[in-house]
């Protein structure tokens, strides 16, 4: 199962909300559950570098069926997973990307979010990623 193209877009209109909500402008990618691009969207004024970064972070999310700021103490130099944003063509493994699940508790994709701190990405990727249940 992956998400559909108007969950998706609820899911980027959820992020926008909440991006505006706390002031900020954000790169927003969501992906299916095999990390493939479903919608994006660019905030007026969102930085341009955040662009591949919202995308790094949803696949990461998407490919690990967890969110980033899970992967964040298990990536440290002296943790398990030290150098994993190494592979698979490059990962983000800070906060900001979020799986996205349906009401049966299955992944179906993920939203990466870039563009402010860690904290507001993760905190507006969490927001809309419930805003398909």
């Amino acid at each position: 199962m992956n998400i559909t193209l108007q969950q998706a877009e609820a899911v980027i209109a959820a992020a926008k909300i909440k991006s505006e909500e706390i002031g900020t402008k954000m790169d927003i990618c969501v992906v299916d559950a095999g990390a493939n691009l479903v919608a994006f969207a660019r905030m007026d004024g969102a930085w341009i570098g955040s662009i591949d970064i919202s995308f790094k972070k949803a696949k990461t999310s998407a490919w690990f069926t967890m969110d980033t700021a899970t992967l964040t103490p298990l990536v440290k130099p002296d943790a398990p997973l030290y150098n994993i944003e190494h592979s698979n063509g490059g990962l983000i493994t800070f906060p900001g990307g979020v799986v996205i699940k349906n009401n049966d508790g299955e992944v179906i994709g993920a939203i990466g979010v870039s563009g402010s701190t860690v904290e507001d990405d993760h905190t507006v990727a969490e927001f809309a990623a419930k805003a398909i249940l």
